[in-house]
């Protein structure tokens, strides 16, 4: 998405951001089905992520609905200052918690991220260190299913999760709905943890191959971390 959660700490050694729970709409379950039939129907699910900024205020959306079409529940939840693919990833979390939950044990998935679609396949390699943890998070509860499937779609076939992922950040940043109403501060954005509470040497030159982390805007690259990047360096740009 160009504007561009409650997880578990994977077995592995791979720490996960604690995370707000996300909500649930009211209203959007069907009867309860019986036992047999939530462990042998298919539940299919649309999710979607966004970030405005990249990073920038985050959230997801997604909608589930059971083997016969009913309605099963909508989830949508800001998860702060994050990119978009931390969005994307955490809808599709959701999404797997929701199923697990609910004793939903064959599940198909729609997103229209083809990034994250194609590394759960094992078609691409999770080279961020930020998605990774997500990754595995989501193949561990991707192995508690009985069936599994995900597939992607463009976006206009993924409105009603797209729009949940927008009515998140929405409610988040509290936009004002009254003409004439001041908006209200940006966030600031912090979504990488240093390693040092010291605060960054503004006049520190990086290194021949140092990993540098930042966002475009407007045709510009911004570093975070306070680095600066002196005149004459040359950058490589790995996008997320």
């Amino acid at each position: 998405m160009s504007r561009k959660g409650k997880q578990a700490i994977s077995p592995g050694s791979y720490k996960l951001d604690p995370m707000p729970p996300r909500s649930v709409s009211p209203g959007l379950f069907a009867d309860a089905p019986s036992s047999s039939a939530s462990q042998t129907g298919w539940v299919n699910a649309h999710c979607d992520g966004g970030a405005r900024g990249n990073p920038g205020p985050a959230g997801y959306g997604a909608v589930l609905t059971g083997s016969a079409g009913e309605p099963l529940a909508e989830l949508s939840e800001f998860l702060g200052i994050r990119t978009n693919n931390y969005a994307e990833y955490s809808g599709l979390l959701a999404v797997l918690d929701y199923a697990l939950e609910h004793g939903h044990r064959r599940l198909r998935v729609v997103s229209d991220s083809e990034l994250m679609v194609k590394q759960i396949q094992g078609k691409y390699r999770v080279n961020s260190p930020d998605l990774k943890p997500l990754w595995q998070e989501a193949k561990n509860r991707i192995a508690q299913l009985d069936a599994f499937e995900i597939s992607h779609a463009l976006r206009h076939k993924n409105k009603d999760a797209d729009r949940l992922a927008n009515q998140a950040m929405d409610r988040a940043l509290k936009r004002p709905q009254a003409p004439g109403q001041p908006a209200p501060p940006p966030l600031k954005a912090t979504p990488y943890p240093t390693k040092s509470s010291a605060p960054p040497d503004p006049d520190a030159r990086p290194s021949s191959g140092t990993m540098l982390r930042g966002f475009t805007r407007d045709g510009v690259v911004h570093v975070l971390g306070g680095q600066t990047l002196p005149d004459g360096v040359f950058v490589k740009i790995i996008p997320e």
